[in-house]
Formats: structure tokens, C-alpha cells, sequence
């Protein structure tokens, strides 16, 4: 299906772990603008776009794919391809509440699960096809954390009462939403859709 990259590989905000120098405690937040907190390739975090395309504070990351990924070996046939992410403060927040040193990840809940935790993908590049025309290609993908009382199933995320909420991706989370286009195969539009729903407002702690 043209160039599309497998979202498999997408979302490396659940690889890349923001630790700090120093936590400031249970109770007490630290925040990026408080000077201590690093990466994890060692770097102060910093308010605003660091050199690979992240601004944690803003919760986005705008760049190109492999830059994502800090320019590693494996995604360099990708190197071209534009990818733009944006999550929520239950994905990676922008500070540390809980004392542990890094910016928090579902706050408040003992994992993804229940927790609200959201991200989307948006990518888009472009290819030769075997006639040597150059064609475009753009891909879109909503991801959910699954809720508290989801069940899995085959691969899929199902409410309780049975309906389903999307297949399965990393384990905790669900694909409620992709969307792909391509001037060279004719793809255009849906690929997949949330039976119970593609927001995001159903699956917060509070529904």
C-alpha cells in the first residue's frame, strides 16, 4: 500500500524515557522550566522545539521521521518522510508529580489502562512508483488507552457491554481511527474506524 509506514514504530514517546537530576518529591511538581529535568540522551529539557523536533512542553513533536528517532540506522528509508505527533498530559506530561525524576505517564493510575491516554500521527512524504512518476502519500492514526473496564479480545478492544473500540496496539491501547491517501494506488480516505467512537472524549477517566 504505497509508502505507508507501519505505526508499529511510530510512537517512540512510549520508548523514550525524560528522567531528571533530581526530583523534587511526592506532592511537589517539577516542571520543565524548573532547569533540572534531562532527556534521555542526557540534554535539559527546554520549553519550546528541541533540535530533533520535540516541544514537551507543548506535548508535540514536528519534524522528520527519523528525527523522531534521533537519526538512528533503522528508519533511514523513512529519513524524508514529515511526521507531525501530538499527545496528552496521560500520555507524557510536561512535569514530574509523582517524584520520581521523569515526566509523568498516566498520573494518578497504575498504567495506560483507564487512564485517558491519547496520541495521534500524522505523516506524510512521497515516492517513485514503477513507471518513475513521483506520487504522495499522507497517513493519519488516532490511538487511544483502552478503558478500565475494556476487555481484549482477539486482538481487539471491546467495551464491557461488548462493543468495539478498536484493534489492539502496544498492548494497552486501541487504534480508533486511520486515514490514508495516496496519488499512486488510489487509496483515499478511511481505512478504519471506531465502531463506538474516533474522539477522544469517550475514553477519558470520566465517561
Amino acid at each position: 500500500m504505497g509508502k505507508r509506514i507501519s505505526i508499529l514504530a511510530i510512537a517512540c514517546l512510549l520508548l523514550i524515557s525524560c528522567v531528571g537530576y533530581a526530583s523534587a518529591g511526592p506532592g511537589v511538581c517539577t516542571t520543565i522550566q524548573d532547569g533540572i529535568l534531562v532527556g534521555s540522551d542526557g540534554v535539559l529539557l527546554e520549553t519550546g522545539y528541541n533540535d530533533w523536533g520535540y516541544n514537551y512542553q507543548a506535548h508535540m513533536f514536528n519534524g522528520k521521521y527519523c528525527d523522531a528517532y534521533q537519526d538512528a540506522a533503522w528508519c533511514q528509508p523513512y529519513a524524508n518522510d514529515d511526521l507531525e505527533m501530538k499527545w496528552n498530559d496521560a500520555w507524557l506530561s510536561n512535569q514530574d508529580c509523582d517524584g520520581n525524576g521523569k515526566l509523568d505517564r498516566y498520573y494518578g493510575f497504575a498504567s495506560y489502562i483507564g487512564s485517558g491516554a491519547w496520541e495521534t500521527n500524522h505523516q506524510k512524504g512521497t515516492y517513485v512508483d514503477a513507471k518513475g512518476k513521483k506520487q504522495r502519500w499522507t497517513y493519519f492514526v488516532k490511538i487511544v488507552a483502552a478503558p478500565a473496564d475494556g476487555q481484549l479480545v482477539g486482538g481487539t478492544w471491546f467495551t464491557a457491554d461488548g462493543t468495539e473500540i478498536g484493534y489492539a496496539i502496544w498492548g494497552e491501547f486501541a487504534v480508533v481511527q486511520e486515514i490514508y491517501n495516496d496519488t499512486g494506488t488510489g487509496d483515499h480516505g478511511v481505512l478504519y474506524k471506531s465502531p463506538l467512537s474516533a474522539g477522544f472524549g469517550r475514553f477519558s477517566p470520566s465517561h
